[in-house]
């Protein structure tokens, strides 16, 4: 793997109108001055599952393995993995502490599978307060979302 200092950054957001409904999300690889930007979006889900999508699919792009630093506003995606919920969920074989079904199992796994090629680390940022690529990736969350809305986009991934 190469050196934190080389690290990529992975910037995403997810968007939802209603929850459920359309939803759309993105991601934005910077690496070595070059950026590359993903979205998608599906015409019935939740805000969750876009910010799951965005982090999933962010990763997969990836060719190599890399240390790699996901910047997300979304609290439910970082606790998952600083707070160890997501290695006591598979050791629980997939229920919460209480006892029920985790939500979204299949995005958490393919998270898992995803993060497990590359040295992750997340950092959460606060969403709506300027930190550029956050606002950059809200912009094109919600294009896909608007786009997922009406039709024209399909799920999975889709690069812009």
């Amino acid at each position: 793997m190469e050196r934190d200092a080389e690290a990529v950054e992975l910037w995403t957001d997810g968007a939802c109108s209603g929850n459920p409904g359309p939803g759309g999300w993105a991601a934005i690889l910077r690496y070595g001055g070059r950026e590359r930007e993903l979205t998608g979006g599906e015409p019935a889900t939740t805000n969750n599952r876009m910010e799951l999508m965005a982090v999933v699919e962010g990763l997969r792009a990836l060719t190599r393995p890399v240390p790699v630093v996901v910047h997300t506003d979304s609290a439910y995606v970082e606790r998952a993995f600083t707070d160890g919920w997501l290695r006591r969920w598979k050791a629980n074989g997939w229920r919460t502490a209480g006892k029920k079904p985790v939500a979204n199992r299949d995005l958490w796994e393919a998270l898992d599978e995803a993060a497990s090629n590359h040295r992750v680390t997340f950092r959460r940022v606060d969403g709506h307060r300027g930190v550029e690529l956050n606002e950059r990736a809200d912009v094109l969350a919600v294009a896909a979302r608007d786009a997922a809305a009406g039709g024209a986009l399909t799920p999975g991934r889709q690069s812009t």
